[in-house]
């Protein structure tokens, strides 16, 4: 920071300019390309990135990517539809027209835009706000829009004091990833012993039962409700202590919600969550799209089999049908777990939940210290890309 402080001194102590980015840097277009199209030239070997709406990316062949507009230096992507946002990449790339990229003769002066448009991101997505069911923003929401122009050497030093933070928190979360999947190859190879015997999950499962979703449109189901109401993008193999949506009694009495006890195994059964899987630690209703099964305690520990349920998660995506992917409660009671004594039951929910603590609680390691460096990142990147702008050069009149 001192280094960026001797800049500024000597080469803006009064300030910089204010300049529309239209003003500073070039815009490129994009390449006028269809979803089916995309879908077909597909290639993970592909040597050209192509960047659709939302998040949308695929790879491709050059020679496959028809009326192609490749760009092979540094820029700033701007997507424009669905997901606001931008994007900085060096490697050659395209997207569809819809969208369009920023670029300069300064490799350094484009990672400083992004950075700019990155802290602005924002008021970009207020922009589009009241633009119909899919957010959009037109191009001279950036065109138009009035950075801060420090000179070059400021721009330098800044990019690289924020590259430095970003390198910082892609090197925790790679450490993460890596725990992450030590973790789960170890919970898997203590859940699938061959000393054990494979039963099907419904024979440790007490009672199952699915949920409901009382009328959205009758007040008396919802207005000052007080019991918990889970939904699927609650279940996040995760333990479920708290929630945002609560429901009456009078939903419970006369609708299909019903309480279920603490520490039953819950799994999505629905669409993009399907097969997901929770516990909830605190008596609660759903909706109709979790499975909430209540484990035999003389059979197994509910966290036993939650472990299990959570290991299988691949096997149930497996068995997701119709063109929604949803499962069912045959399905999921279908799957087969190895069953070892209850003492055994013990120390394997013991070990994994001294491992899994490591990895994901989310007030220590880890998680939290990414949780922090990005806090920490985005208050230095608001800081340094504020800059007091310079008053014109006012010239008395002859």
């Amino acid at each position: 920071m001192s280094r960026l402080e001797e800049l500024i001194a000597e080469l803006c102590p009064d300030g910089v300019p204010f300049k529309k980015v239209k003003e500073v840097y070039s815009r490129i277009k994009g390449t006028p390309i269809t979803a089916g199209k995309m879908k077909e030239i597909e290639n993970p070997n592909g040597n050209i990135r192509i960047f659709a709406g939302g998040k949308t990316v695929i790879d491709a062949m050059e020679e496959d990517i028809p009326n192609a507009n490749i760009t092979r230096v540094p820029a700033v992507l701007v997507q424009s539809r669905g997901v606001i946002d931008v994007v900085y990449y060096e490697k050659p790339f395209t997207f569809k027209n819809e969208m369009w990229a920023y670029t300069c003769p300064e490799k350094a002066s484009i990672k400083y835009l992004y950075y700019v448009l990155k802290n602005n991101i924002q008021k970009f997505r207020d922009a589009a706000s009241g633009m119909g069911s899919l957010p959009q923003i037109s191009l001279p929401v950036t065109e138009e829009f009035e950075i801060p122009v420090p000179p070059l050497p400021v721009q330098r030093e800044i990019v690289k004091i924020l590259d430095n933070f970003t390198e910082l928190t892609a090197e925790l979360t790679a450490e993460l990833t890596a725990r992450q999947k030590q973790y789960e190859y170890y919970r898997d190879y203590l859940l699938n012993s061959d000393s054990y015997p494979l039963v099907e999950l419904a024979s440790v499962v007490k009672s199952s039962c699915a949920g409901a979703t009382p009328k959205k449109g009758t007040k008396e189901y919802y207005d000052g409700g007080t019991i918990p109401w889970i939904r699927t993008q609650d279940v996040r193999f995760n333990e479920i202590t708290k929630v945002d949506s609560y429901i009456t009694e009078t939903a419970v009495n006369e609708t299909a919600a019903k309480w279920i006890p603490e520490n039953c195994v819950i799994v999505a059964i629905s669409g993009a969550s399907a097969g997901r899987c929770a516990i909830n630690k605190i008596r609660a209703t759903t909706n109709q799209h979790c499975l909430n099964m209540v484990i035999d305690p003389e059979k197994a520990l509910y966290k036993y089999v939650y472990y299990c349920v959570c290991s299988r998660y691949d096997e149930l995506l497996l068995r997701k049908q119709g063109a929604r992917g949803d499962l069912n409660s045959s399905l999921i009671l279908g799957i087969t777990i190895p069953l070892p004594p209850i003492e055994q039951q013990v120390f394997i929910v013991k070990a994994i939940e001294s491992f899994d603590k490591i990895v994901g609680d989310l007030n220590s390691g880890l998680p939290a210290e990414i949780a922090a460096r990005q806090k920490q990142y985005e208050y230095y990147r608001d800081k340094l890309l504020t800059f007091q702008p310079k008053e014109p050069i006012m010239t008395e009149g002859v």
